[in-house]
């Protein structure tokens, strides 16, 4: 096992996990079954015929919200691993932490100056 160094095994990794998700796929689409029904088509609502108008509007700006509370949350987790190891990583890791959290911030004010946050529209 000695033989084998750390990239060779990320590779190997990577080409394994793609020849497996490749074979699921391929066999996901053999066996599969591809014939479409009217029923299929309908919503479910619990066993019962669809009461009303199943095709309505939902506003984009809640996946907006979710997309940014999604964004924020991984920044505050990166942000946690530099705060635990701001003193092995010196000026440089501050650098790359500041520079990191700007790109956020610009990201931030671009949405507010684009109305990601306003639903009165």
């Amino acid at each position: 096992m000695s033989d084998f160094t750390p990239g060779l095994i990320i590779g190997l990794f990577a080409v394994l996990t793609t020849l497996i998700v490749i074979a699921m796929l391929a066999l996901n689409r053999f066996l599969g079954n591809f014939y479409r029904r009217h029923d299929q088509e309908q919503p479910f609502e619990s066993g019962l015929l669809p009461s009303g108008n199943t095709q309505h509007h939902f506003a984009i700006s809640y996946y907006l919200i979710a997309a940014a509370f999604l964004i924020f949350e991984l920044e505050a987790a990166i942000l946690w691993a530099w705060a635990v190891s701001y003193w092995s990583l010196g000026a440089p890791g501050v650098i790359a932490a500041v520079t990191f959290m700007t790109i956020l911030l610009l990201g931030l004010v671009y949405m507010i100056r684009k109305g990601s946050f306003n639903f009165r529209t």
